[in-house]
């Protein structure tokens, strides 16, 4: 058998369900809009601190930096490191969410082949 050949079982059965291309799309877009969404909320956030001053940022993050088809930013790195913070907070309550309402309504935890859960009786 090659390496490129794709293994099939004898009998294998394809699945009886397949994902609808609207979740596809929704997930493509979620990929694409958090990021952004996270840059422009890392932006603010990284101007509000130097305003107020709520926690200290080292002088290395706060410089600007020259960037050659952009120009100038100023404070780059605080923003990027803001943006990492603010995506991983995005994500994680979409993994929440999902993960809580796949749990509701998702299928069955017993595959065809397990049997179920034995009942015991109580003394």
């Amino acid at each position: 058998m090659g390496r490129s050949r794709t293994y099939t079982r004898p009998g294998q059965k394809a699945r009886p369900w397949d994902v609808h291309p609207i979740w596809r799309g929704i997930g493509c877009l979620m990929i694409l809009i958090i990021p952004v969404m996270s840059y422009a909320g890392g932006v603010i956030l990284v101007e509000q601190n130097m305003k107020y001053r709520w926690i200290y940022v080292p002088a290395e993050l706060t410089k600007s930096v020259l960037l050659p088809l952009v120009g100038r930013v100023s404070h780059l790195y605080a923003t990027l490191m803001a943006t990492v913070v603010l995506m991983l907070i995005g994500f994680g309550i979409i993994v929440t969410f999902y993960a809580m309402i796949y749990n509701m309504v998702g299928p069955s935890r017993l595959g065809p082949l397990d049997a179920p859960p034995e009942r015991r009786r109580r003394r």
